[in-house]
């Protein structure tokens, strides 16, 4: 099993308590979603969640660092940043960050408008 995979599985064991949580395999990484809703991912063997304007304060309080690449002409940040290096140890200590990312992904959902299907009215 590769490190990324390694990373996934148990990331995704560790946050059973969260109920349907997979790991799906994307761009090189996973995306972690709880059932259709992608509120972590795991880039260059780092997990991160993600993060809006009422929790962004407390990942940078805590040391965390955002998922940043390289875009055509600068570096982009993304909404996803680290969580703590203790909470990959202890379902106890990265819970309460997942539920921070999931609850920055139910409020960016909420704020987006619905998608239109093709092919109906």
């Amino acid at each position: 099993m590769n490190a990324k995979r390694g990373l996934a599985n148990r990331t995704v064991s560790l946050l059973m308590p969260l109920g349907p949580v997979r790991a799906r395999a994307m761009f090189g990484g996973f995306g972690i979603f709880h059932e259709d809703l992608m509120f972590g991912l795991i880039a260059f063997e780092r997990l991160y969640f993600k993060v809006d304007a009422d929790t962004k304060p407390r990942f940078e309080a805590a040391g965390c660092k955002a998922f940043v690449y390289d875009g055509k002409t600068k570096p982009t940040e993304m909404s996803y940043w680290t969580v703590p290096e203790d909470a990959l140890e202890d379902p106890e200590v990265l819970l309460p960050w997942a539920e921070l990312g999931l609850a920055a992904a139910r409020r960016a959902r909420a704020k987006k408008p619905p998608r239109k299907r093709r092919g109906r009215p």
